[in-house]
């Protein structure tokens, strides 16, 4: 390939990419922007900078929409969610990818093809499954959907990675008189521990901006989860334009999922391609 046109193609490309970049920095960006100004400066004009940044808007925020209370419901909630959840969906992984035994073959096989279905349907049936045991309206109902319900993504993700791992260190370990759940606990964790971790970061991701589940299980607003709050506040708009706090209190409930991103954006990377080794 010529070289001007190659440079011409990495000029494109870059600019491609900057251009993705703008379109999920600049709404932060403005989101940011509107909770810093009064009303009647975001309906003058909703371009312009703030005369005065209002931080008192984020204190608004807070108590207007319980943010305190709805913060330590998403905590729980995402918290035992993501450690039972993820536990599971790693041993299930191990189970059906390294465990030898009549079926399983044919199981891993069709939880895959599940993949193809729309989780949709199952919305119906599960509701009412959920209302017949009387785990509607909790956070521990919400919590044990999550966690048993487990996502054919993360066992796809985990048992791609567990798949690559050598065999030889189980079969010494059995040699040696170690059971099935003794070799998982001492030599299959702590191998799969970057799958593991890529898995829980996607959880967490997952859990925590989650409305469907929340949405539809919790009546009771002393429950709601995060998105739930923010969606009845965006309700609350169609009788009282306070957008200026409305922002705000998006921009807290972005804090944690962009913390998460900025300590391990490494790992979310490289998360992409675990399902790709051997396997």
């Amino acid at each position: 390939m010529d070289t001007n046109k190659r440079t011409f193609i990495d000029v494109i490309w870059r600019f491609i990419m900057f251009l993705c970049a703008l379109t999920v920095i600049f709404p932060l960006f403005w989101i940011i922007l509107e909770s810093l100004k009064t009303n009647k400066e975001f309906f003058a004009n909703v371009w312009a900078f703030p005369e005065q940044l209002r931080w008192e808007n984020y204190t608004n925020a807070w108590k207007s929409y319980h943010l305190g209370s709805t913060m330590l419901n998403t905590l729980y909630y995402v918290g035992v969610s993501l450690a039972l959840g993820t536990f599971l969906a790693t041993l299930s992984a191990y189970t059906l990818t390294r465990v030898e035994f009549t079926g399983r073959k044919f199981i891993w096989g069709t939880i895959m093809i599940s993949l193809f279905l729309p989780g949709i349907n199952a919305l119906v049936p599960q509701y009412v499954l959920m209302r017949d045991l009387g785990l509607t309206n909790s956070l521990t109902g919400l919590i044990i959907l999550d966690s048993f319900g487990e996502s054919v993504f993360f066992l796809m993700l985990l048992g791609g990675f567990m798949q690559s791992l050598p065999k030889e260190m189980e079969e010494s370990a059995f040699i040696d008189g170690a059971s099935l759940f003794q070799v998982f606990i001492r030599i299959i964790l702590p191998l799969s521990t970057p799958g593991i971790v890529t898995v829980a970061i996607f959880k967490f991701l997952g859990l925590y901006n989650s409305f469907l589940g929340p949405f539809i299980y919790l009546s009771d607003a002393k429950k709601y989860t995060i998105g739930v709050a923010m969606y009845h506040a965006n309700q609350i708009m169609q009788y009282k334009a306070d957008w200026v706090t409305l922002f705000a209190g998006v921009t807290i409930a972005m804090v944690p999922t962009i913390i998460i991103y900025i300590v391990f954006q490494k790992q979310i990377a490289e998360g992409a391609t675990l399902g790709g080794v051997k396997g």
